[in-house]
């Protein structure tokens, strides 16, 4: 038969799609944008029959009903990436966390140390050969899918079409479920703080003309693309592809003409934004998808000169250790690509890598540049790794300063509520 022929003939209702899962199966979900809500509301109706089922993810944007008190015979979850829609079930232990770097997902995968049963996603619709595109998120799914036994695919009308590494060919559907649905959105934030402003005002004047940008998602992210705008023939090499980076391309701020490496192409490997987003991607023969693998390897980021990682934490200590998973022993996301990022930039001809954050957090009461951390915190980026810190009283370069150094010059980024307090702390473990 040709591809359209195996195509039609797979084609089928959510609930008829979803008895291809058997109890014990390990399902993968297409995370971000492409989370496939159908698909897991048709899952989720068959708990009553299932025994289980472990649902495995980075980062979904819907409601994830299988992590629900009382789903616990059913479905466990487990989290590569904990968001808010699964955290509560992750810290009252009804779901597991996976303490893992953004840029390994895949491998747990290909090398059968995490072996995928059935794969759920959410693609476009196949072009005159056959493909389908993954859109929006090609991120470790495309392994995922290589890898299944069973490939369950919501094919939408309006997921776009994206380009590199980031298509699948119907013969490797098993079963597909047509829909025209709006996809999910992740605004930017609507107004920034002046918090934020500052933070991205400083991290800015940390970007020089012709550099390679990451960045991740909130608040100072955003605030950073307001500050970029007299820059000149930036690039981009990203995981995360988001609206505010349209705007700097329609601006004529990012050009990728002097990247070292996909010259001329915004490199990433999903996004997560608004239909503006969505659109300009869409067979945008300037952006390049590709996976996690790829994107978030050390060494690939590396190979852009003049790499900026901008990344945020939770909380900092005084001698330079970044927790950004958890607050305490509660898991609050994780890793992400944040030290696949700081670690390339660190290795890049002229690389910056950035850990930004805000002095404070509950209204000013606590501050984020601390003493020690909580106990149980995790260290996601570690001493060794940091260079720069910048809150919204400064930046502190600590790559190659002594400890006592790193104190002294985190005390002066911190708020002034609680300077007089680190430098006690600092002088009672003989650090200033």
């Amino acid at each position: 038969m040709d591809w359209n022929s195996i195509y039609r003939h797979r084609v089928t209702t959510a609930d008829e799609a979803v008895k291809e899962i058997g109890s014990g199966d390990r399902v993968w979900i297409h995370p971000g944008c492409n989370t496939p809500t159908k698909l897991i509301d048709a899952m989720v109706a068959r708990a009553p029959e299932l025994e289980n089922v472990e649902v495995v993810h980075i980062l979904t944007l819907a409601p994830a009903p299988y992590v629900e008190p009382g789903m616990e015979g059913s479905f466990r979850h487990r989290s590569l990436f904990t968001g808010a829609n699964v955290r509560e079930a992750v810290n009252d232990g009804r779901a597991d966390f996976v303490p893992i770097h953004l840029h390994d997902v895949p491998a747990l995968i290909s090398r059968g140390q995490m072996p995928i049963d059935v794969a759920m996603i959410h693609i476009s619709p196949p072009d005159e050969h056959g493909f389908c595109s993954y859109g929006v998120g090609v991120d470790a799914t495309k392994t995922a899918v290589e890898n299944a036994r069973t490939v369950i695919a919501l094919v939408n009308r309006q997921m776009p079409r994206t380009l590199g590494d980031s298509f699948v060919h119907v013969s490797k559907l098993s079963k597909v479920v047509e829909v025209d649905d709006e996809l999910i959105e992740h605004p930017m934030s609507e107004e920034l703080s002046e918090v934020s402003r500052k933070i991205g005002e400083y991290i800015a004047s940390l970007i020089t003309d012709g550099a390679t940008i990451q960045m991740g998602i909130g608040e100072i992210p955003d605030a950073v693309l307001d500050f970029l705008e007299d820059k000149k023939h930036l690039g981009v090499h990203t995981e995360m592809f988001s609206d505010g980076l349209v705007d700097l391309f329609e601006a004529g701020v990012v050009t990728n003409e002097r990247k070292s490496l996909h010259r001329g192409k915004i490199v990433a490997s999903f996004v997560i934004g608004t239909r503006r987003a969505f659109d300009f991607v869409d067979n945008n023969p300037f952006m390049e998808f590709h996976p996690n693998e790829y994107v978030n390897d050390p060494y690939v980021v590396a190979r852009n000169d003049k790499m900026v990682a901008i990344n945020s934490a939770l909380a900092v200590d005084l001698t330079g250790q970044v927790c950004a998973d958890s607050i305490g022993t509660r898991i609050y996301s994780g890793f992400g690509g944040q030290l696949d990022f700081i670690r390339g930039a660190a290795r890049s001809e002229g690389g910056v890598p950035i850990i930004a954050l805000p002095s404070t957090a509950k209204g000013g009461s606590l501050s984020r540049l601390v003493d020690t951390l909580i106990p149980g915190s995790g260290v996601v980026t570690t001493r060794a790794d940091v260079h720069y810190v910048v809150t919204e009283y400064g930046i502190a370069n600590l790559y190659g300063r002594s400890l006592r150094e790193r104190a002294r010059d985190l005390i002066d980024i911190a708020h002034p509520d609680f300077r007089e307090e680190l430098e006690r702390a600092a002088a009672e473990r003989n650090l200033l």
